[in-house]
């Protein structure tokens, strides 16, 4: 049995909003799809009970897939309710010099305890995964070029980036990574990383102020047309430079090597040495919040759950110092621990994730 607790009380939150949702969504002239990939697997460890929950589904009208994102709880109003303004500012936005594509939103609405965003699904060719690593490499870069575009750089922006998007500076990057260390003890390689950080502080303010996606892997885009298209707007947020790059090339570094391997030779061949710097420093820490984020499953998982929380924290550690070292990380490391999370997955988590992909 895999966190009995945790899995029976995101289960009767889920079944609960969904018994009152339905009418609501039916009223309104949507249904649910039969596959819902964001409901089960591992959710219930990404939003335990009080942070907030919400429901991401997939419905349809007329014909026509829609993602339907809804909650009744104060913290998941609150969110979606961010992130719709997030997307509102972003397509207006006077220093944004290319476009951010976004899903076109369909229908936003209050009724009853519910708060529910509708918005297009954007259907793609093929995933952005399955695509040749040329095309993935060029599709990333155009994205984070987008994002580059956008540069907090006057009074003006400022407010906006206070009161709409929020904003990371060098200094709290180095005050959570030094609460990450402190969180993940006995695990040694978060105390370099924290090293690493607190002594390149200047690098990390020089690159500061520009628009970042926090989480920008493949589970939040989607391409159509060559354009890709931002998910999640939740996760837009002012940071470093490269805090959006190095969430991908952490990812890359598992799924596909040689695409991480070719963005950091992008940035090492096309860029100042000072910048190289600034995309290892995110690197090392957003791995330092990875390897503190399983380290947070422990206590909430048992068996094979928690047997894969040790084996997530052993790899991206891994991962961790092999970046602090300017090294790659052995093909048969990896190798080794995709067949160990296999083993240890459950059957509709595996469902869930080619959802996803």
């Amino acid at each position: 049995m895999q966190n009995n607790t945790g899995q029976n009380r995101w289960g009767e939150y889920r079944e609960r909003e969904l018994a009152g949702l339905r009418p609501i969504l039916k009223e309104l002239g949507f249904e649910l799809a039969a596959d819902q990939p964001h409901l089960g697997g591992e959710r219930h460890l990404t939003r335990p009970l009080g942070s907030g929950r919400k429901l991401v589904l997939v419905g349809r009208r007329d014909g026509a897939r829609v993602i339907i994102k809804a909650s009744s709880e104060a913290g998941g109003i609150k969110e979606i309710e961010h992130e719709r303004t997030c997307r509102e500012i972003l397509e207006r936005i006077s220093f944004a010099y290319q476009t951010f594509l976004s899903p076109k939103e369909l229908l936003f609405v209050c009724r009853g305890a519910y708060t529910i965003l509708i918005t297009e699904f954007i259907e793609q060719e093929r995933p952005f995964v399955e695509r040749p690593v040329e095309e993935q490499f060029a599709l990333a870069l155009k994205a984070f070029k987008a994002q580059e575009s956008a540069h907090a750089t006057t009074y003006a922006h400022a407010r906006i980036i206070k009161n709409t998007f929020g904003e990371m500076r060098a200094a709290g990057y180095v005050k959570k990574i030094k609460r990450y260390t402190q969180e993940a003890k006995p695990h040694a390689a978060l105390g370099e990383a924290c090293n690493f950080l607190s002594h390149n502080m200047q690098t990390l303010e020089q690159y500061g102020g520009f628009l970042t996606h926090w989480d920008f892997t493949p589970q939040n885009i989607r391409v159509r047309g060559g354009d890709i298209y931002l998910l999640d707007h939740s996760s837009l947020h002012f940071g470093n430079k490269y805090e959006g790059w190095a969430r991908l090339i952490n990812f890359m570094a598992l799924y596909n090597p040689p695409l991480a391997g070719a963005l950091v030779q992008y940035v090492r061949d096309n860029r100042a040495p000072e910048e190289s710097l600034a995309l290892k420093l995110m690197r090392v820490y957003r791995l330092a919040e990875l390897v503190r984020y399983y380290v947070g499953w422990l206590p909430n998982t048992e068996d094979n759950l928690n047997e894969l929380a040790k084996a997530r924290i052993a790899f991206w550690s891994e991962v961790l110092r092999a970046v602090l070292g300017d090294q790659e990380v052995p093909a048969a490391v990896i190798e080794s621990y995709k067949q160990k999370r296999d083993s240890l997955r459950s059957e509709e988590e595996k469902l869930r994730q080619v959802g996803l992909h």
